[in-house]
């Protein structure tokens, strides 16, 4: 009975989040057996480490994005993979781009694939959405944090990619000047872009 009863608050909590951790598990004080026992019956489906769902639960196109905020709350979705989830520029990364303290280990995730990038101080900590994906609260930077971050990293992602992103940005007024600037001065990429912002606007 007490076993049924665990299972039944497990579905439960499933269908109300979308998914569901082996973490939210422990924290509802419910013994992990009863996620075992759920997943050899095939009513709950494994999708990452200590991240389940529902068998017919639809997969969103970010799905990758939901397993790494699970596995790794700390983590804020950066670069290509923000410009990817706010649909600027044209890039479709095939790997999920995260930002990490310097101090933090990463991840041990087999899937998604990662690219890891380090932050310290307030290019790290600003410039932060939340968004819900799949029942997961992701983290996820704001689209003038991320055209920075594009520039601060160029030798990475590539100069071209981040003109594009700018420039398509500007153009659907995702982002104003201020925010830009803003976030140049933060990521210390004021005099990298100022003659691009200035072709923006001139």
């Amino acid at each position: 009975m007490i076993v049924a009863d665990s299972a039944s608050r497990i579905l439960q909590l499933a269908r109300r989040r979308g998914s569901i951790t082996r973490r939210e598990v422990a924290a509802a004080g419910i013994h992990s057996q009863a996620l075992s026992r759920l997943v050899m019956s095939g009513r709950l489906e494994r999708v990452g480490r200590g991240h389940y769902r529902l068998p017919d639960t639809p997969m969103t196109e970010h799905h990758g994005l939901a397993l790494i905020a699970a596995a790794a709350p700390g983590a804020v979705i950066c670069l290509l993979s923000a410009l990817s989830f706010h649909r600027v520029g044209t890039q479709l990364p095939h790997e999920v781009w995260i930002a990490l303290d310097r101090r933090s280990r990463r991840p041990a995730i087999a899937y998604p694939p990662l690219r890891v990038v380090r932050f310290g101080g307030a290019a790290l900590t600003d410039g932060i959405e939340t968004h819900v994906i799949e029942g997961q609260a992701v983290r996820v930077y704001c689209v003038a944090k991320t055209l920075a971050d594009t520039f601060k990293y160029r030798n990475k992602v590539g100069l071209d990619v981040a003109i594009e992103a700018l420039r398509d940005a500007w153009q659907s007024r995702r982002a104003t000047m201020a925010e830009i600037s803003r976030f140049a001065r933060i990521c210390r990429v004021e005099q990298v872009m100022r003659p691009y912002l200035e072709a923006l606007v001139a």
